[in-house]
């Protein structure tokens, strides 16, 4: 028998000052069999740094042509394609020819810087491609609030983001590596 997703729900509470964005947002989570709680937290920072009322999760980890995180335009045209991890050059490329922005965002303390030193001139040809990484004592602070009903503050100012949820907070400035 196969396993079923889990479902979590988020109310997150968002200003993003950068960017003059300012939402109330109640959303859905479905956390794949295979999807540690550290990933999951992650796609929702990922969300919270490019909200908007068009960006929404995609079926993720089941499905292999969607990126974790999309935003489409009214004629379906993929307008920001966001990845987590540490994915291969051919999938980044593909990305990057389906959507007008692509952003990635890599973790894993031991392997990412690898993975980087690995493919950063291969992809540095593309030209709308942007890699930030996220440490993990940023990952480790998300996940500490993770609940299968969450109330979530973030506020973005100055390129870094402040979350939290009643006892928990953590600050991620994350590092631009292109």
């Amino acid at each position: 028998m196969a396993l079923k997703a889990t479902v979590f729900k988020a109310s997150v509470n968002l200003a993003d000052m950068d960017r003059g964005v300012y939402l109330d947002e109640s959303l859905t989570i479905a956390q794949h069999p295979s999807e540690t709680d550290e990933r999951m937290m992650l796609r929702i920072l990922a969300w919270a740094l490019n909200a908007n009322e068009r960006l929404e999760f995609t079926k993720g980890l089941s499905a292999d042509d969607e990126p974790e995180v999309w935003q489409k335009n009214y004629s379906d045209e993929i307008e920001l394609w966001i990845e987590l991890g540490c994915p291969d050059e051919k999938r980044l490329r593909k990305a990057s020819s389906r959507s007008k922005e692509v952003i990635l965002y890599a973790y894993g303390d031991r392997s990412a810087p690898i993975w980087w030193d690995q493919n950063k001139s291969k992809l540095s040809r593309f030209g709308n491609l942007a890699i930030y990484f996220v440490n993990e004592s940023i990952i480790e602070g998300l996940t500490a609030m993770t609940a299968r009903t969450m109330q979530l503050q973030v506020s973005i100012q100055d390129g870094t983001a402040w979350v939290s949820s009643g006892d928990h907070s953590v600050e991620a400035a994350l590092e631009r590596w292109m």
